[in-house]
Protein backbone atom coordinates (compact mmCIF):
# COMPACT_ATOMS: atom_id res chain seq x y z
CA UNK A 1 0.00 0.00 0.00
CA UNK A 2 1.50 3.48 -0.91
CA UNK A 3 1.67 6.02 1.30
CA UNK A 4 -1.11 8.36 -0.07
CA UNK A 5 -3.65 4.95 0.02
CA UNK A 6 -2.94 4.55 3.47
CA UNK A 7 -3.44 8.13 4.58
CA UNK A 8 -6.24 7.67 2.79
CA UNK A 9 -7.02 4.38 4.28
CA UNK A 10 -6.88 6.07 7.20
CA UNK A 11 -8.87 9.31 6.59
CA UNK A 12 -11.96 6.89 5.89
CA UNK A 13 -11.43 5.15 8.99
CA UNK A 14 -11.02 8.04 11.13
CA UNK A 15 -14.91 9.22 9.19
CA UNK A 16 -16.26 5.79 10.24
CA UNK A 17 -15.26 6.38 13.45
CA UNK A 18 -17.18 9.67 14.08
CA UNK A 19 -20.29 8.24 12.26
CA UNK A 20 -20.14 5.30 14.36
CA UNK A 21 -20.22 7.62 17.69
CA UNK A 22 -23.02 10.69 16.39
CA UNK A 23 -25.08 7.04 14.94
CA UNK A 24 -24.55 4.04 16.85
CA UNK A 25 -27.79 2.59 15.99
CA UNK A 26 -26.73 3.06 11.91
CA UNK A 27 -23.24 1.79 12.34
CA UNK A 28 -24.53 -1.47 14.33
CA UNK A 29 -27.11 -2.33 11.95
CA UNK A 30 -23.88 -1.36 8.64
CA UNK A 31 -21.56 -3.69 10.52
CA UNK A 32 -23.45 -6.42 11.82
CA UNK A 33 -24.63 -6.80 6.99
CA UNK A 34 -20.82 -6.27 6.60
CA UNK A 35 -19.83 -9.20 9.08
CA UNK A 36 -22.93 -10.90 7.61
CA UNK A 37 -21.79 -10.57 4.30
CA UNK A 38 -18.43 -12.15 5.29
CA UNK A 39 -19.51 -14.74 7.66
CA UNK A 40 -22.25 -15.43 4.64
CA UNK A 41 -19.35 -16.47 2.23
CA UNK A 42 -17.14 -18.16 4.67
CA UNK A 43 -20.25 -20.87 5.61
CA UNK A 44 -20.05 -21.22 1.58
CA UNK A 45 -17.00 -21.69 1.83
CA UNK A 46 -16.80 -24.32 4.64
CA UNK A 47 -20.24 -26.36 3.27
CA UNK A 48 -18.07 -26.59 -0.18
CA UNK A 49 -14.73 -28.02 1.83
CA UNK A 50 -16.89 -30.63 3.39
CA UNK A 51 -18.77 -31.42 -0.32
CA UNK A 52 -15.56 -31.30 -1.76
CA UNK A 53 -14.07 -33.45 0.77
CA UNK A 54 -16.92 -36.43 0.26
CA UNK A 55 -16.32 -36.36 -3.41
CA UNK A 56 -12.42 -36.82 -3.27
CA UNK A 57 -12.39 -39.30 -0.19
CA UNK A 58 -14.38 -42.61 0.52
CA UNK A 59 -17.27 -42.66 3.32
CA UNK A 60 -14.64 -44.22 6.31
CA UNK A 61 -11.84 -41.72 5.09
CA UNK A 62 -14.50 -38.50 4.85
CA UNK A 63 -16.17 -39.63 8.24
CA UNK A 64 -12.74 -39.15 9.68
CA UNK A 65 -11.59 -35.89 8.71
CA UNK A 66 -15.94 -35.13 9.87
CA UNK A 67 -14.91 -36.26 13.15
CA UNK A 68 -11.16 -34.52 13.51
CA UNK A 69 -13.33 -31.41 12.43
CA UNK A 70 -16.46 -32.08 14.84
CA UNK A 71 -13.86 -32.63 18.02
CA UNK A 72 -11.61 -29.82 16.93
CA UNK A 73 -14.53 -27.00 16.71
CA UNK A 74 -15.83 -28.50 20.51
CA UNK A 75 -12.03 -28.09 21.63
CA UNK A 76 -11.28 -24.38 20.47
CA UNK A 77 -14.84 -23.43 21.29
CA UNK A 78 -15.00 -24.32 24.58
CA UNK A 79 -11.47 -23.11 25.35
CA UNK A 80 -10.95 -20.19 23.36
CA UNK A 81 -14.92 -18.18 22.74
CA UNK A 82 -14.74 -17.60 25.90
CA UNK A 83 -12.16 -14.87 25.72
CA UNK A 84 -13.64 -13.77 22.55
CA UNK A 85 -16.82 -13.37 24.13
CA UNK A 86 -15.20 -11.49 27.00
CA UNK A 87 -13.08 -9.30 25.25
CA UNK A 88 -15.77 -8.10 22.75
CA UNK A 89 -18.47 -7.42 26.03
CA UNK A 90 -15.60 -5.78 27.98
CA UNK A 91 -14.15 -3.81 25.34
CA UNK A 92 -17.08 -2.92 23.87
CA UNK A 93 -18.69 -1.67 27.56
CA UNK A 94 -15.88 0.04 28.43
CA UNK A 95 -16.13 2.24 24.76
CA UNK A 96 -19.84 2.91 25.36
CA UNK A 97 -18.91 4.53 28.76
CA UNK A 98 -16.20 6.96 27.17
CA UNK A 99 -12.92 4.91 27.53
CA UNK A 100 -11.60 4.48 23.57
CA UNK A 101 -7.83 2.76 24.18
CA UNK A 102 -5.71 1.19 27.11
CA UNK A 103 -8.63 -1.79 27.26
CA UNK A 104 -6.97 -4.76 29.93
CA UNK A 105 -6.12 -7.22 27.55
CA UNK A 106 -2.88 -8.58 29.99
CA UNK A 107 -5.68 -11.16 31.92
CA UNK A 108 -7.74 -12.44 28.97
CA UNK A 109 -4.27 -13.19 27.54
CA UNK A 110 -3.63 -14.86 30.45
CA UNK A 111 -6.80 -16.98 30.40
CA UNK A 112 -6.21 -17.66 26.41
CA UNK A 113 -2.63 -19.19 27.43
CA UNK A 114 -3.86 -21.03 30.75
CA UNK A 115 -6.31 -22.83 28.25
CA UNK A 116 -4.17 -23.50 25.61
CA UNK A 117 -1.38 -24.53 27.84
CA UNK A 118 -3.66 -26.99 29.18
CA UNK A 119 -4.79 -28.13 25.91
CA UNK A 120 -1.43 -29.36 25.44
CA UNK A 121 -0.82 -31.35 28.33
CA UNK A 122 -3.73 -33.05 27.90
CA UNK A 123 -3.79 -34.04 24.19
CA UNK A 124 0.22 -35.12 24.79
CA UNK A 125 -0.99 -37.30 27.70
CA UNK A 126 -3.87 -38.63 25.73
CA UNK A 127 -1.89 -39.09 22.37
CA UNK A 128 -2.44 -43.02 22.21
CA UNK A 129 -6.41 -42.45 22.72
CA UNK A 130 -6.83 -39.61 20.81
CA UNK A 131 -4.84 -41.52 17.73
CA UNK A 132 -7.42 -44.70 18.34
CA UNK A 133 -10.19 -42.04 17.61
CA UNK A 134 -9.13 -41.27 14.32
CA UNK A 135 -8.60 -44.41 13.86
CA UNK A 136 -4.97 -45.35 14.10
CA UNK A 137 -3.60 -41.38 11.91
CA UNK A 138 -0.99 -40.10 13.08
CA UNK A 139 -1.33 -37.18 10.74
CA UNK A 140 -5.00 -36.36 11.84
CA UNK A 141 -3.56 -36.26 15.89
CA UNK A 142 -0.79 -33.68 14.03
CA UNK A 143 -3.25 -31.87 12.69
CA UNK A 144 -5.87 -31.77 15.53
CA UNK A 145 -3.32 -30.77 18.21
CA UNK A 146 -1.57 -27.97 15.47
CA UNK A 147 -4.92 -26.47 14.90
CA UNK A 148 -6.20 -26.08 17.80
CA UNK A 149 -3.09 -24.31 19.08
CA UNK A 150 -3.19 -21.99 16.29
CA UNK A 151 -6.87 -21.08 17.13
CA UNK A 152 -6.02 -19.45 20.15
CA UNK A 153 -4.29 -16.40 18.39
CA UNK A 154 -7.31 -16.52 16.12
CA UNK A 155 -10.26 -16.15 18.40
CA UNK A 156 -8.11 -13.20 20.73
CA UNK A 157 -8.24 -11.36 17.68
CA UNK A 158 -11.62 -11.73 16.90
CA UNK A 159 -12.46 -10.68 20.26
CA UNK A 160 -10.90 -7.65 19.89
CA UNK A 161 -12.35 -6.99 16.26
CA UNK A 162 -15.23 -7.89 17.49
CA UNK A 163 -15.26 -5.36 20.70
CA UNK A 164 -14.20 -2.43 18.76
CA UNK A 165 -16.89 -3.09 16.22
CA UNK A 166 -14.05 -3.73 13.46
CA UNK A 167 -16.87 -6.33 11.37
CA UNK A 168 -15.13 -5.52 8.19
CA UNK A 169 -11.93 -7.54 9.87
CA UNK A 170 -13.50 -9.65 11.45
CA UNK A 171 -15.25 -10.97 8.48
CA UNK A 172 -12.62 -10.33 6.34
CA UNK A 173 -10.16 -13.14 8.88
CA UNK A 174 -12.99 -16.13 8.79
CA UNK A 175 -13.18 -15.26 5.11
CA UNK A 176 -9.62 -15.61 4.29
CA UNK A 177 -9.60 -18.64 6.90
CA UNK A 178 -12.30 -20.49 4.84
CA UNK A 179 -10.87 -19.43 1.96
CA UNK A 180 -7.76 -21.47 2.42
CA UNK A 181 -9.20 -24.51 4.20
CA UNK A 182 -11.28 -25.11 0.72
CA UNK A 183 -8.05 -25.13 -0.96
CA UNK A 184 -6.97 -28.18 -0.07
CA UNK A 185 -9.56 -30.66 -1.50
CA UNK A 186 -9.70 -28.86 -4.33
CA UNK A 187 -6.46 -29.35 -5.17
CA UNK A 188 -6.92 -33.08 -4.40
CA UNK A 189 -9.34 -33.13 -6.71
CA UNK A 190 -7.32 -31.52 -9.80
CA UNK A 191 -4.93 -34.04 -8.81
CA UNK A 192 -2.36 -31.53 -7.16
CA UNK A 193 -2.23 -33.54 -3.80
CA UNK A 194 -4.03 -37.01 -2.86
CA UNK A 195 -5.34 -38.46 0.21
CA UNK A 196 -6.91 -37.98 3.85
CA UNK A 197 -4.11 -36.33 5.32
CA UNK A 198 -4.31 -33.77 2.35
CA UNK A 199 -7.64 -32.39 2.87
CA UNK A 200 -6.99 -32.69 6.50
CA UNK A 201 -4.19 -30.82 6.51
CA UNK A 202 -6.44 -27.37 5.41
CA UNK A 203 -7.87 -27.41 8.99
CA UNK A 204 -4.57 -26.74 9.96
CA UNK A 205 -3.37 -24.38 7.39
CA UNK A 206 -6.52 -22.03 7.91
CA UNK A 207 -6.23 -20.37 10.95
CA UNK A 208 -2.35 -19.97 10.31
CA UNK A 209 -3.37 -18.35 7.16
CA UNK A 210 -5.49 -15.81 8.55
CA UNK A 211 -4.04 -14.83 11.05
CA UNK A 212 -1.82 -12.60 8.49
CA UNK A 213 -4.01 -10.32 8.92
CA UNK A 214 -3.82 -9.18 12.10
CA UNK A 215 -0.86 -7.43 12.64
CA UNK A 216 -1.66 -4.81 9.90
CA UNK A 217 -4.93 -4.60 11.30
CA UNK A 218 -4.98 -3.64 14.75
CA UNK A 219 -1.66 -1.14 13.53
CA UNK A 220 -3.77 0.17 10.99
CA UNK A 221 -6.36 0.92 13.96
CA UNK A 222 -4.06 1.52 16.54
CA UNK A 223 -3.95 5.39 16.28
CA UNK A 224 -7.61 5.71 16.48
CA UNK A 225 -7.50 4.79 20.06
CA UNK A 226 -4.84 6.77 20.69
CA UNK A 227 -6.44 9.43 20.04
CA UNK A 228 -9.61 9.12 21.41
CA UNK A 229 -10.61 10.11 24.79
CA UNK A 230 -10.22 8.63 27.87
CA UNK A 231 -12.70 8.21 30.95
CA UNK A 232 -11.85 6.38 34.61
CA UNK A 233 -13.40 2.86 34.66
CA UNK A 234 -12.94 0.18 36.81
CA UNK A 235 -10.42 -2.20 35.43
CA UNK A 236 -11.10 -6.01 34.74
CA UNK A 237 -9.99 -8.10 38.23
CA UNK A 238 -9.00 -11.46 37.18
CA UNK A 239 -11.69 -13.37 39.55
CA UNK A 240 -14.25 -11.79 37.33
CA UNK A 241 -12.85 -12.27 34.07
CA UNK A 242 -11.94 -16.10 34.83
CA UNK A 243 -14.65 -16.25 36.36
CA UNK A 244 -17.45 -14.84 32.97
CA UNK A 245 -14.95 -16.88 30.70
CA UNK A 246 -15.33 -20.25 32.57
CA UNK A 247 -19.54 -19.73 32.62
CA UNK A 248 -18.94 -19.05 28.22
CA UNK A 249 -16.33 -22.02 28.50
CA UNK A 250 -19.98 -24.15 30.06
CA UNK A 251 -22.15 -22.63 27.75
CA UNK A 252 -19.63 -23.44 24.49
CA UNK A 253 -18.80 -27.17 25.59
CA UNK A 254 -22.94 -27.51 25.98
CA UNK A 255 -24.01 -25.82 22.06
CA UNK A 256 -20.98 -27.82 20.83
CA UNK A 257 -22.44 -30.98 22.33
CA UNK A 258 -25.54 -30.25 20.47
CA UNK A 259 -23.82 -29.85 17.49
CA UNK A 260 -20.89 -32.49 17.55
CA UNK A 261 -21.89 -35.26 20.26
CA UNK A 262 -24.17 -37.35 17.76
CA UNK A 263 -21.10 -37.37 15.27
CA UNK A 264 -19.09 -38.44 17.85
CA UNK A 265 -21.75 -41.18 19.37
CA UNK A 266 -22.78 -42.49 16.06
CA UNK A 267 -18.78 -42.75 14.85
CA UNK A 268 -18.23 -44.71 18.38
CA UNK A 269 -21.80 -47.10 17.92
CA UNK A 270 -22.33 -47.73 14.31
CA UNK A 271 -18.58 -46.30 12.44
CA UNK A 272 -17.15 -43.38 10.78
CA UNK A 273 -19.49 -43.87 7.44
CA UNK A 274 -22.80 -43.03 9.83
CA UNK A 275 -21.11 -40.43 12.02
CA UNK A 276 -20.55 -38.65 8.64
CA UNK A 277 -24.14 -38.94 7.29
CA UNK A 278 -24.94 -37.24 10.83
CA UNK A 279 -22.87 -34.75 10.65
CA UNK A 280 -23.84 -33.81 7.03
CA UNK A 281 -27.27 -33.71 7.99
CA UNK A 282 -26.32 -31.15 11.14
CA UNK A 283 -24.32 -28.94 8.37
CA UNK A 284 -27.53 -27.97 7.88
CA UNK A 285 -28.01 -25.98 11.68
CA UNK A 286 -23.65 -25.74 11.46
CA UNK A 287 -23.75 -23.46 8.12
CA UNK A 288 -26.54 -20.98 9.63
CA UNK A 289 -25.00 -21.38 12.63
CA UNK A 290 -22.24 -19.96 11.04
CA UNK A 291 -23.32 -17.32 9.33
CA UNK A 292 -26.11 -16.09 12.05
CA UNK A 293 -22.10 -15.85 14.00
CA UNK A 294 -21.98 -12.74 12.43
CA UNK A 295 -25.49 -11.56 13.71
CA UNK A 296 -24.18 -12.89 17.30
CA UNK A 297 -20.67 -11.59 17.11
CA UNK A 298 -21.86 -7.92 16.37
CA UNK A 299 -25.07 -8.23 18.99
CA UNK A 300 -23.19 -8.92 21.93
CA UNK A 301 -21.21 -5.87 21.98
CA UNK A 302 -23.87 -3.87 20.92
CA UNK A 303 -26.05 -5.00 23.80
CA UNK A 304 -23.22 -4.54 26.02
CA UNK A 305 -23.25 -0.92 24.93
CA UNK A 306 -27.15 -0.58 24.88
CA UNK A 307 -27.29 -1.54 28.55
CA UNK A 308 -24.81 1.07 29.82
CA UNK A 309 -26.38 3.84 28.51
CA UNK A 310 -29.74 3.28 25.99
CA UNK A 311 -31.84 1.25 28.62
CA UNK A 312 -34.74 -1.23 28.25
CA UNK A 313 -36.58 -0.34 25.32
CA UNK A 314 -33.24 -0.49 22.80
CA UNK A 315 -31.96 -3.53 24.50
CA UNK A 316 -35.46 -5.62 23.47
CA UNK A 317 -36.02 -4.20 20.15
CA UNK A 318 -32.73 -5.42 18.75
CA UNK A 319 -33.93 -8.35 20.41
CA UNK A 320 -36.83 -8.90 18.57
CA UNK A 321 -35.40 -7.28 15.20
CA UNK A 322 -33.15 -10.63 15.34
CA UNK A 323 -36.02 -13.40 16.74
CA UNK A 324 -38.01 -11.98 13.97
CA UNK A 325 -34.97 -12.23 10.99
CA UNK A 326 -34.44 -15.91 12.92
CA UNK A 327 -38.11 -17.13 12.45
CA UNK A 328 -38.76 -15.79 8.74
CA UNK A 329 -35.08 -17.56 7.73
CA UNK A 330 -35.48 -21.29 9.82
CA UNK A 331 -39.19 -21.38 7.88
CA UNK A 332 -38.06 -20.42 5.05
CA UNK A 333 -34.97 -23.06 5.16
CA UNK A 334 -37.27 -26.08 6.62
CA UNK A 335 -39.86 -25.55 3.54
CA UNK A 336 -37.02 -25.75 1.02
CA UNK A 337 -35.62 -28.90 2.32
CA UNK A 338 -39.28 -30.43 2.48
CA UNK A 339 -39.94 -29.55 -1.32
CA UNK A 340 -35.72 -30.89 -2.01
CA UNK A 341 -33.80 -31.86 0.51
CA UNK A 342 -32.90 -35.25 0.05
CA UNK A 343 -32.39 -34.92 -3.94
CA UNK A 344 -29.77 -32.04 -2.83
CA UNK A 345 -27.87 -33.94 -0.44
CA UNK A 346 -27.97 -36.57 -2.45
CA UNK A 347 -26.12 -34.13 -5.35
CA UNK A 348 -23.78 -32.86 -2.76
CA UNK A 349 -22.88 -35.22 -0.63
CA UNK A 350 -22.99 -38.83 -3.06
CA UNK A 351 -25.63 -41.63 -2.87
CA UNK A 352 -23.96 -43.00 0.24
CA UNK A 353 -27.06 -42.10 2.27
CA UNK A 354 -30.74 -41.89 1.60
CA UNK A 355 -31.84 -38.62 3.71
CA UNK A 356 -35.82 -38.70 4.82
CA UNK A 357 -37.10 -34.85 3.92
CA UNK A 358 -39.11 -35.16 7.42
CA UNK A 359 -36.34 -35.87 9.58
CA UNK A 360 -33.90 -32.89 7.11
CA UNK A 361 -36.99 -30.04 7.94
CA UNK A 362 -37.03 -31.27 11.56
CA UNK A 363 -33.01 -30.31 11.42
CA UNK A 364 -34.23 -27.02 10.25
CA UNK A 365 -36.84 -26.45 12.46
CA UNK A 366 -34.16 -27.36 15.60
CA UNK A 367 -32.08 -24.85 13.85
CA UNK A 368 -33.98 -21.96 14.39
CA UNK A 369 -34.62 -22.90 17.98
CA UNK A 370 -30.78 -23.25 18.61
CA UNK A 371 -30.62 -19.57 16.80
CA UNK A 372 -33.37 -17.66 18.99
CA UNK A 373 -31.39 -19.43 21.79
CA UNK A 374 -28.00 -17.98 21.19
CA UNK A 375 -30.05 -14.53 20.36
CA UNK A 376 -31.41 -14.61 24.27
CA UNK A 377 -28.39 -16.24 25.28
CA UNK A 378 -26.04 -12.69 24.27
CA UNK A 379 -28.58 -10.53 25.54
CA UNK A 380 -28.11 -12.74 28.81
CA UNK A 381 -24.09 -12.03 29.11
CA UNK A 382 -24.39 -8.17 27.74
CA UNK A 383 -26.34 -8.25 31.18
CA UNK A 384 -23.86 -10.00 33.23
CA UNK A 385 -26.11 -13.40 33.59
CA UNK A 386 -23.75 -16.11 32.14
CA UNK A 387 -23.99 -18.25 35.38
CA UNK A 388 -27.57 -18.66 35.06
CA UNK A 389 -27.33 -19.29 30.77
CA UNK A 390 -24.76 -21.82 31.67
CA UNK A 391 -27.19 -23.68 33.51
CA UNK A 392 -30.20 -23.91 30.74
CA UNK A 393 -27.26 -25.18 28.45
CA UNK A 394 -26.07 -27.95 30.67
CA UNK A 395 -29.74 -29.09 30.94
CA UNK A 396 -30.23 -29.37 27.25
CA UNK A 397 -26.90 -30.83 26.35
CA UNK A 398 -27.27 -33.73 28.96
CA UNK A 399 -31.16 -34.24 27.71
CA UNK A 400 -29.70 -34.77 23.49
CA UNK A 401 -26.80 -36.88 24.63
CA UNK A 402 -29.06 -39.13 27.45
CA UNK A 403 -31.44 -39.45 24.22
CA UNK A 404 -29.11 -40.50 21.78
CA UNK A 405 -27.88 -43.49 24.22
CA UNK A 406 -31.80 -44.51 24.19
CA UNK A 407 -32.79 -47.07 21.56
CA UNK A 408 -36.00 -45.67 21.57
CA UNK A 409 -35.38 -44.60 17.85
CA UNK A 410 -33.44 -47.53 15.88
CA UNK A 411 -32.00 -45.66 13.58
CA UNK A 412 -29.33 -43.32 14.63
CA UNK A 413 -29.58 -40.21 12.14
CA UNK A 414 -33.14 -40.07 12.95
CA UNK A 415 -32.67 -40.43 16.83
CA UNK A 416 -29.95 -37.58 15.78
CA UNK A 417 -32.72 -35.36 14.19
CA UNK A 418 -35.26 -35.79 16.76
CA UNK A 419 -33.24 -35.41 19.82
CA UNK A 420 -31.23 -32.09 18.34
CA UNK A 421 -34.76 -30.17 17.64
CA UNK A 422 -36.15 -31.24 21.48
CA UNK A 423 -33.22 -30.24 23.13
CA UNK A 424 -33.02 -27.00 20.53
CA UNK A 425 -36.64 -26.00 21.71
CA UNK A 426 -36.17 -26.83 25.73
CA UNK A 427 -33.10 -24.50 25.55
CA UNK A 428 -34.78 -21.57 23.38
CA UNK A 429 -37.50 -21.89 26.27
CA UNK A 430 -35.10 -22.05 29.17
CA UNK A 431 -32.92 -18.69 27.93
CA UNK A 432 -36.49 -17.16 26.83
CA UNK A 433 -37.24 -16.88 30.48
CA UNK A 434 -33.63 -15.98 31.39
CA UNK A 435 -34.00 -12.90 29.23
CA UNK A 436 -37.36 -12.09 30.29
CA UNK A 437 -36.02 -11.59 34.10
CA UNK A 438 -34.03 -8.88 33.32
CA UNK A 439 -30.28 -7.50 34.26
CA UNK A 440 -29.26 -7.99 37.65
CA UNK A 441 -28.49 -5.13 39.83
CA UNK A 442 -24.82 -5.59 39.27
CA UNK A 443 -23.40 -6.47 35.68
CA UNK A 444 -19.76 -5.03 35.12
CA UNK A 445 -16.77 -6.79 34.59
CA UNK A 446 -14.97 -5.42 38.30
Amino acid sequence: MTDAAAERADSLAETAEELAAEHPGESYARGARILSLGIAATGVFTFAYFAVASHVLGPDAYGSVALLWSILFVVISVIYRPVEQLLSRTIADRRARGLQHSHPLRIPLAIQAGFAATFLIAALALKPQIVQLFHGSQSLYWIFTGAALAYAASYFARGYFAGHQWFALYGGLVLFESVSRFCFPVAVAVGIASGQTAVAAGILAAPIASLMVVPWAIARHSRLDSEAPQADLAAMTLRAGAGFALAVAGIQLAEQTLVNAGVIIANGQAGAAVAGAVFNVLLITRAPLQLFQSIQTSLLPHLAGLEATEGHEAFAKAIRTTIRAIAGFAGAVALGLLLIGPEVMKIVFGGHTTYSRWGLALVAVGMGFHLAAGTFNQAALARGRAREAVLAWFAAAIAFVSWMFLPLVSGLLLRAEIGYTVATCALCLLLWLLYRRGAPEAAALT
